[in-house]
């Protein structure tokens, strides 16, 4: 089997297909449908479905999030404009064996009215992250993390995210990622505009950089999760109303994969990642965040059978296949009782 899974043309073409049914949609008028792609930060989950029709068709989720001004002039129509940019996308391509499954259109959180000003984080203009700039930080897909840090742990902070990947989490290490010909604030700025979730690894010294705390007010304006790993320092000012999540450089990857798959695009990226599992070793360090999920779709729940029957290194894992549920749990069945109208193997 191919560590890296199958691999998929429609979603690495996604924005050139995009890119081509808004000049349809300016040609014809449709400003609505316009107005979404041109301000949609674009994201794609694969393998959202699979049909074994015709030697197997996959379909892939499209999520289009807009800023809460647009998307809240909208929401009347949102559910027959996810129809038809589904449904023209699907016209407009000729990938054999793979189409758009859904489209779902969704807002950037916000907490409150005058939540922007309060952070200090305010900018004067919103800013969209163009995809190009979003795959060159955080690559192709997964969850996206921004990891907070003094310079002195960037080699403990760069491990943490080669432990988070197999779970689906895309870790942005500002001194590891940064390309060499972009300008470095600019980065950064790119990577806590298009983060999931923000992560402040609290060594001693935290406090002492300017950066990081800047970073820290940035995702406290965003609204987005905010994880605060106490490894050596209590959260401070506005974090310190977060519980400190407590552990080591070691384990920091499980911990924080443990918290993180509460949310929703995370469980996806976390399903969308076992495919690429290389050891039996590996499926038990992933099954450590069963005990965490506490919903899966039938969709969510039919992809990982598939996967599991798919995958020989998850087959044969403790972690998932429950042989040894003393050490190491009940395996992946006990899952499947989460969703609703289950399809089993």
């Amino acid at each position: 089997m191919s560590e890296s899974g199958p691999t998929f043309e429609l979603p690495r073409d996604i924005e050139r297909y995009l890119a081509a049914l808004s000049k349809l949609y300016k040609r014809d008028q449709m400003t609505e449908n316009l107005e979404v792609l041109v301000n949609a930060q674009v994201t794609i989950h694969e393998q959202w479905d699979y049909d074994n029709w015709n030697g197997g068709i996959y379909g892939h989720a499209l999520y289009l999030t807009l800023p809460e001004d647009i998307y809240l002039g909208l929401i009347e129509d949102r559910d027959s404009l996810q129809d038809s940019i589904r449904s023209d996308l699907n016209k407009l391509h000729n990938i054999q064996n793979e189409h758009i499954a859904q489209v779902f259109i969704e807002m950037l959180p916000s907490e409150g009215r005058d939540w922007r000003h309060d952070s200090g984080a305010l900018h004067a203009a919103r800013r969209t992250v163009v995809p190009d700039a979003a795959k060159r930080i955080w690559g192709e897909s997964g969850y996206r993390a921004f990891l907070s840090h003094k310079t002195e742990v960037k080699k403990e902070t760069a491990e943490l995210s080669e432990g988070l990947k197999p779970f689906g989490i895309s870790a942005f290490v500002a001194h590891e990622n940064i390309h060499p010909t972009k300008e470095w604030q600019d980065e950064i700025e790119n990577a806590l505009f298009s983060m999931d979730a923000f992560v402040a690894l609290l060594t001693e010294n935290f406090h002492d950089s300017k950066w990081t705390d800047q970073e820290v007010g940035f995702a406290l304006g965003r609204g987005i999760p905010v994880i605060c790993v106490k490894l050596g320092r209590d959260p401070y000012g506005f974090i310190g109303k977060f519980q400190a999540l407590p552990c080591n450089w070691a384990s920091a990857p499980v911990a924080l994969a443990r918290l993180l798959i509460k949310q929703p695009r995370m469980l996806d990226a976390y399903i969308a990642a076992l495919p690429r599992c290389r050891s039996f070793e590996e499926g038990i360090v992933l099954s450590k965040v069963f005990s965490q999920i506490d919903h899966l779709t039938t969709a969510q729940a039919d992809l990982m059978m598939e996967t599991f029957n798919a995958n020989p290194d998850l087959l044969g894992s403790w972690g998932f296949n429950g042989a040894y549920p003393r050490k190491y749990g009940d395996g992946l069945a006990p899952l499947f009782d989460l969703a609703p109208a289950k399809r089993r193997s």
